[in-house]
């Protein structure tokens, strides 16, 4: 048998085990499927408030697809450590820091694809069922880039989190806190409030989806590029992390 090398051949072995693992697939669907239930919902009840954005109300539910995007990204490598294939993936790619980027280019390409296609679909039905005209239409196409780069680091931030915690409730539940937590908590550090409320992916996606009326005055934080800029770089920093742990702990 061939060893798996960081190309076609790892990428190839990873897709495999993401295909065949049933809690991965059924959070991937729901992951996608949201998005496009929050939008159809919105329309139907007529619940958005007039300030609202088409786009904004549209992804109503992005939010909550995006945790589970997150912790698609910790069952991938979680959910080895608890069922102990891992042992079975180490063994036919030896370098645990090919295992980790094989992972993580599939969790974030996975993710960024699934989320714009879905958030795109999304918006095109809040726009064809909600009221023409009564809510601010902006420019969502480049929201809809940022918000699937959103998603795709949620997923590299679940996987540094499973990577680190090794046990699957473990993990999803300390990724979602990760999502929830600088939200929460910002207003309690007074004047670094806009710095650390924009640590979360979370944040950043709820400022993209509003960004047709929303400035770093108006929500009080961080903009929403300036957000998804400061949470990608301490996503890479995390799994630049785990990834040193792994090999550490595996060697």
């Amino acid at each position: 048998m061939t060893t798996p090398t960081f190309g076609s051949q790892a990428l190839s072995y990873e897709w495999i085990k993401f295909r065949s693992v049933r809690s991965t697939l059924w959070t991937t669907a729901a992951t996608a499927v949201l998005p496009l239930l929050g939008a159809v919902f919105v329309a139907a009840t007529g619940s958005l408030q007039p300030d609202d954005t088409v786009l904004g109300g549209s992804l109503t539910l992005s939010v909550v697809a995006q945790m589970l995007a997150a912790v698609v990204g910790a069952l991938v490598i979680s959910g080895e450590y608890s069922s102990g294939t891992i042992r079975t993936t180490f063994a036919a790619v030896p370098r645990r820091s090919t295992v980790f980027a094989a992972k993580a280019t599939l969790v974030a390409a996975v993710m960024y694809a699934l989320a714009l296609l879905s958030c795109s679909a999304a918006y095109l039905v809040g726009d064809a069922m909600l009221p023409a005209g009564r809510y601010a239409q902006g420019d969502p196409l480049p929201a809809l880039f940022g918000i699937a780069a959103s998603f795709a680091v949620a997923a590299v931030l679940g996987l540094a989190v499973g990577t680190l915690v090794r046990h699957s409730a473990g993990a999803v539940t300390t990724v979602i806190g990760i999502l929830l937590l600088p939200s929460l908590f910002g207003p309690l550090f007074g004047n670094a409030e806009r710095w650390i409320a924009g640590l979360s992916p979370t944040a950043a996606l709820e400022k993209l989806t509003q960004t047709s009326d929303a400035t770093a005055d108006t929500v009080g934080s961080l903009g929403p590029w300036p957000s998804l800029l400061l949470v990608a770089a301490c996503t890479t920093a995390l799994a630049l992390a785990a990834l040193v742990l792994l090999r550490r702990r595996d060697a």
